[in-house]
């Protein structure tokens, strides 16, 4: 973590990043056909025997933990501050610090060997090799000479490797000073950030990552040995070591020599007296021991490759564990093994949805080699895509040398499971009186105890055949009604629903129907079955009207009509 001085130098280089023109995040993206990105080769094969980068020594007061790998301290500091001052100015770029140490890194070290001051600037300038078009890129000059000295062609310059023309767009101030300077390793980090950033990229985004730095260099080897640094990082842990002092490398240019300094010769003076000689005797003399050739001292054996150990083809189905481990073995020049190597193993190109290592549920995973050298990552879950898919496992071993082993990951599709039960969800009896119906009798299909979605059932009233051994379809008894509201004892139901359920249609029983039971067969298509008893009682007597109460009234008696009188 930053200290409090360093976050808020690292603030105020956000503040210097968002009001200068060449840091708008709505710059274009850079590509792999940026200048940037052309072959501009490596500033360490001017220098074969830069340090690496080992864990800190026991006891170096440190407090680093045990399996930690050291970066010089300087170079930690102008990491993590790009990385607070790029999360300031363009906070949706998700730029991790780790990003950063990977290309420096691969491109000097850490400016490791040219004598890294505290102030991010180095005692000798570190500079690519010339880009006149012989094993590399062709550039023509295109800064002056202001930063590689070259007034033909162009350099790679700094800590980060920056194109002059690159740095003319992209330079940062990242220590605040008022200058921009490639050679700086705060400026550098922050402009490298603002690079990888640009065109508004999300770095936690796998293939805008790929695609930043594939801009930074055009190089699948660069992406990968890159990305392998930053998780190795990520996961091992990093701890501040001292700045190394700059190797004895020659500043004069190539077949130029030093001019030896003048001597002048002391005169001389005689001794006052000359002093009388004494006889030297003459030695006897003996002879000369012949010298034993002496024999070479071998050379340290090194890394010498990475292999795999069992098969390289990985098998699995979706959202499953996979059976197979991946596991690698490192071996030394002399056919030990190497011992305390770090491999990084990686998903990549996965069209499975998301196969991660079980666990921690990562793409990436890092391991150590054990005494015999072998490392051996987490089982694999594949990725829930039920149509399947395929990816690379890569396993890789970073060093002054890569190697790597690829295994090949297929997925097969997840298959639809098939019901092996037929239950039903109560255990109530099935009973009731003829001219009624049974209703909300539900139904759970299942396999191998988990419920099965999607399973068809074909529900039937049948009876023994005439010999007694086969289910038959019955022809009276209780009966389902179809779609159209015809009587029919054979019914094909819906599918059951995502629990594994269905509730079974009403079925009716006519008055006529004679008590007894009945049977109630269900299956699926696979031959899965299931008989349920089904209870039919007598049908309860009708009850008779309720007989008239009071005394009823006598009979409306007519009326007489008056004859009419004549007149």
């Amino acid at each position: 973590m930053l200290c409090t001085a360093a976050l808020a130098a690292s603030l105020t280089t956000a503040a210097v990043v968002t009001s200068t023109p060449t840091a708008d995040a709505g710059e274009a993206e850079p590509s792999p056909d940026s200048p940037q990105a052309n072959d501009r080769g490596n500033a360490r094969l001017d220098l074969p025997d830069l340090v690496s980068d080992p864990a800190p020594a026991a006891g170096s007061g440190t407090g680093a933990p045990e399996g930690s790998v050291g970066i010089p301290g300087t170079a930690l500091d102008a990491y993590k501050r790009a990385e607070a001052s790029v999360a300031a100015a363009l906070p949706n770029c998700k730029l991790p610090w780790q990003l950063l140490a990977g290309i420096g890194r691969i491109e000097s070290v850490h400016a490791s060997g040219y004598g890294l001051k505290a102030d991010g600037s180095t005692e000798k300038p570190i500079r690519g090799p010339r880009l006149d078009g012989n094993g590399f890129a062709e550039i023509r000059d295109t800064d002056k000479g202001e930063w590689d000295a070259d007034t033909e062609y162009d350099r790679a310059v700094g800590p980060m490797q920056f194109i002059p023309s690159t740095w003319a767009t992209w330079g940062a101030d990242g220590n605040g000073d008022g200058t921009r300077n490639p050679n700086n390793i705060y400026d550098a980090a922050l402009g490298a950030g603002l690079y990888l950033c640009a065109g508004d990229r999300n770095l936690s985004d796998a293939a805008q990552l790929d695609r930043a730095i594939l801009s930074y260099n055009n190089s699948r080897a660069y992406v990968n040995s890159v990305l392998g640094w930053m998780r190795q990082y990520q996961a091992s842990g990093v701890a501040g070591v001292p700045n190394p002092p700059a190797g004895n490398y020659p500043t004069q240019p190539p077949g130029t020599l030093p001019t030896p300094p003048a001597t002048t010769p002391s005169p001389y003076t005689p001794p006052a007296t000359r002093p009388t000689p004494t006889p030297t005797p003459t030695p006897t003399p003996k002879p000369t021991p012949t010298p034993e050739p002496s024999k070479p001292t071998p050379p340290a054996p090194t890394v010498d490759g990475l292999q795999a150990v069992g098969a390289t083809e990985l098998k699995g189905e979706a959202g499953e564990l996979f059976t197979a481990v991946p596991t690698v073995k490192a071996v030394l020049s002399d056919g030990k093994p190497a011992a305390n190597q770090t491999v990084v193993f990686a998903v990549e190109g996965d069209t499975t949805g998301g196969t991660v290592f079980s666990g921690d549920g990562k793409d990436h995973f890092v391991a150590r080699t054990d005494a015999q050298g072998v490392a051996t990552a987490p089982l694999l879950k594949a990725g829930p895509n039920e149509k399947g898919g395929s990816f690379t496992l890569r396993a890789a071993l970073y060093g002054a040398r890569a190697f790597e082993v690829k295994f090949t990951g297929t997925v097969a599709p997840k298959p639809v499971p098939v019901a092996d039960a037929i239950t039903r969800t109560s255990e109530k009896v099935l009973e009731t009186p003829a001219g009624s119906s049974f209703t909300g009798v539900e139904l759970l299909t299942t396999a191998k105890g988990k419920p099965v979605a999607g399973t068809v059932l074909t529900a039937e009233i049948v009876v023994k055949d005439a010999k007694g051994e086969e289910w038959v379809v019955a022809g009276t008894g209780p009966y389902f009604k179809d779609k159209d509201g015809k009587e029919v004892r054979s019914l094909v139901l819906a599918p059951t629903d995502a629990a594994g359920k269905i509730v079974l249609p009403e079925l009716f029983t006519p008055a006529t129907t004679a008590p007894g039971t009945y049977h109630l067969r269900l299956r699926t298509a696979e031959g899965v079955a299931k008989v349920l008893d089904l209870t039919v009682t007598k049908a309860p007597a009708p009850t008779p009207a309720p007989a008239p109460t009071g005394t009823p009234k006598a009979p409306a008696q007519p009326t007489a009509t008056p004859t009419a009188r004549k007149a």
